[in-house]
């Protein structure tokens, strides 16, 4: 447990909020793909003294004095960023995902220009221009979505038609609830036809690219990678964008997130991207990474068991998308509440061309980074999915429910949180 004796004596309000957060973690099992565990070296780096700096600007040209070591920790932390996803640029100051891909925006066009991205319903993000977003008012985004959506197939030609007819200035790849690796091939060639950047968004995969888990981007050609450093890559909560090659995105990225979106970066929070990419850089990731695959593989066994839609017709990544509503005739919302209940947390999801409503759709989404950093195996996630279902099933049958409950404990008991990685 984390050693908090500052503000137990200074805030008992708040310290209570703490350690009931570490009690719940610990006797529950993270499912939600986004989220995961970190090491303690990347809880120190993240309440670390540099909390206290102003840091505006990169290294070597700062507004205010006092960098030497501010300018020392970003430099170790962007070579780090670098060498892990082959990049030749990297800006690792953007405060979260959404920030990284507006930062990107702007970089790379004007106001009024198109992106082309992968349609919310079928698997997008909101910042890929949903219309409820504030740089949908800025830019204009067009949408691809899935041919087949029990296969994952993307509709390529649809995609290339579309690009051909509005010229985008950016076509971007990425996912928030898509299970599937994309043809990353077809993007470059697509996007080159048309004169477009190839941009990434590869958030949720972070850590399962810096792994060779799953393929790199910048091996068919992208031009950049906006991504998350918490999720797969298990770091802090941030963003961050790395550019493959040229040396001209690479500023105008640099200028786009500061002075262009952000002032001051979150030096702490940069620290501590440095430790987690200085984990992500040894052999242990590398089998950690593996074993996430295998884990949603044995999940994705269960459920296909026992006849439960998974869209996409299955995974090759981190995360499922099950459609519980069509399969067991429960909500999502409702699997997400009793599924709560018994200690196991993920959360619902609207489906391909779902009916239902965003706050109670056909879907949940669940993934294995967190359960994988507890150490657990295909064996576990097996059990695992048979709880999940079962409990689903028994949702209003309170005893089992308490006894399913009990068997969570148990694979927590098994599987505690672990302080160290390396």
């Amino acid at each position: 447990m984390q050693n908090y004796d500052f503000i137990k004596a200074q805030d008992p309000e708040l310290y209570a909020t703490l350690i009931g957060e570490e009690a719940r973690e610990a006797r529950g099992i993270e499912l939600i793909p986004s989220e995961n565990y970190v090491s303690r070296a990347v809880l120190e780096a993240n309440g670390s003294v540099f909390t206290n700096k102003y840091s505006e600007g990169y290294p070597g040209k700062r507004y205010y004095g006092g960098q030497q070591y501010t300018d020392l920790m970003e430099s170790i932390t962007i070579e780090r960023a670098k060498t892990l996803f082959k990049a030749k640029y990297a800006n690792v100051q953007p405060l979260g995902g959404a920030a990284a891909n507006v930062a990107m925006y702007f970089a790379l066009m004007e106001p009024g220009d198109t992106v082309l991205g992968m349609d919310l319903s079928h698997g997008g993000h909101l910042t890929h221009g949903h219309p409820t977003t504030a740089i949908n008012k800025v830019f204009n985004f067009v949408r691809y979505k899935m041919k087949d959506v029990d296969t994952g197939e993307i509709d390529y030609e649809a995609l290339r038609q579309t690009a051909l007819e509005h010229k985008p200035k950016i076509i971007l790849a990425g996912f928030s609830a898509y299970c599937r690796e994309l043809d990353y091939q077809k993007f470059v060639d697509i996007a080159r036809e048309v004169g477009a950047y190839a941009v990434a968004d590869v958030a949720h995969i972070t850590g399962l690219i810096a792994g060779g888990a799953a393929r790199n981007p910048f091996d068919y050609g992208f031009d950049v990678m906006t991504m998350t450093t918490h999720k797969s890559l298990r770091g802090p909560r941030g963003g961050m964008i790395v550019v493959r090659e040229s040396e001209e995105i690479a500023k105008k990225i640099n200028k786009a997130v500061f002075p262009g979106m952000q002032g001051g970066p979150h030096m702490h929070i940069i620290a501590a991207k440095g430790v987690a990419f200085g984990e992500a850089l040894t052999p242990a990731f590398k089998t950690y990474a593996a074993q996430i695959l295998k884990n949603a593989k044995a999940m994705e066994a269960v459920f296909k068991a026992h006849n439960v839609r998974l869209l996409c017709g299955g995974t090759d990544n981190h995360m499922l998308l099950a459609d519980v509503f069509g399969s067991l005739g429960v909500t999502g919302q409702e699997a997400e509440t009793v599924l709560d209940k018994v200690g196991i947390t993920l959360n619902k999801n609207m489906i391909a061309d779902d009916s239902r409503s965003a706050m109670d759709p056909s879907g949940i989404r669940f993934g294995t980074p967190a359960m994988t950093t507890r150490g657990m195996m295909e064996a576990d996630a097996t059990k695992l999915a048979e709880i999940m279902i079962t409990t689903m099933k028994a949702k209003d049958d309170l005893v089992k429910i308490n006894e399913l409950q009990n068997e969570v404990q148990q694979l927590c008991e098994a599987h505690p949180v672990p302080e160290n990685f390396i």
